[in-house]
């Protein structure tokens, strides 16, 4: 009769301890059931088994990378696929990368390129700027080359510069020219007169209140897979894969 009595008591313990354990698992089920998605938005808080854990959110960058207007090798044979892998993806990218950690949770991240290029200076300029001169030199180009532009454009060039072949001798002699790292580009003042400008390293002439019309971008890794050094070769190869029609455009705004 005691071995039945001990047997008893052994497993009513066991029985409640079950219970006891059975009851702690349901009250913490039932407050994670109370955290709502409202509420877990709210904490930033993600499920993970049982347990919640602080979320990751991911950061809005105020500048993104432009998608090209055509694939990495329509500009081919003139310029690479090669090339444009890393002078697209990698040197343009990383000035977006670089202008973005800048301007982080500062009021210039509400700012426009324009607006910073204008208004800034040291590394936000030159970031900036080259996001922004990168843009237009990517649109200043095509695999639908049309050889010369049209209409009032090729007016204006032949009353400044004689001819078009004389324009294009005088802007490969500007480029040829241009020191070190920079742009060469085909501008119009106020009065709408053209000019072809060289800018160094970030240079862009809307800080001189000029309006870009085409640029090339002299700086060495624009180039140098497919050229190495012969710059010249770059700049006779380049007229091939001009888009004129958005150079009109640029004119006629």
């Amino acid at each position: 009769m005691k071995g039945i009595h001990r047997k008893s008591i052994k497993l009513a313990g066991a029985i409640l301890t079950l219970g006891f354990c059975c009851g702690i698992t349901l009250s913490a089920q039932n407050q994670l059931s109370t955290i709502n998605p409202i509420q877990e938005s709210q904490h930033n808080l993600s499920l993970n088994g049982n347990h919640y854990q602080p979320v990751q959110k991911e950061k809005i960058m105020p500048f993104k990378l432009m998608q090209l207007p055509y694939s990495k090798d329509a500009l081919a044979p003139y310029i690479s696929k090669e090339t444009l892998e890393y002078h697209y993806g990698k040197h343009h990218q990383g000035y977006v990368n670089k202008l973005n950690a800048l301007i982080d949770g500062t009021p210039l991240a509400n700012k426009s390129l324009d607006d910073l290029i204008k208004n800034e200076s040291g590394n936000i300029f030159n970031n900036a700027a080259q996001i922004w001169n990168h843009n237009f030199y990517w649109h200043c180009l095509t695999q639908a080359n049309s050889n010369k532009p049209e209409g009032s454009l090729l007016k204006a060039i032949d009353k400044k510069f004689g001819s078009f072949d004389e324009f294009k001798k005088q802007f490969k002699e500007k480029a040829s020219s241009n020191f070190g790292s920079g742009w060469t580009w085909l501008v119009k003042d106020k009065n709408d007169d053209l000019e072809i400008v060289n800018t160094g390293n970030a240079g862009n002439p809307m800080t001189e209140g000029k309006t870009p019309l085409l640029i090339c971008d002299v700086w060495e890794h624009a180039y140098y897979i497919d050229y190495r050094n012969e710059r010249g070769t770059y700049l006779d190869n380049f007229w091939h894969i001009v888009n004129w029609k958005f150079v009109e455009k640029n004119y006629e705004k």
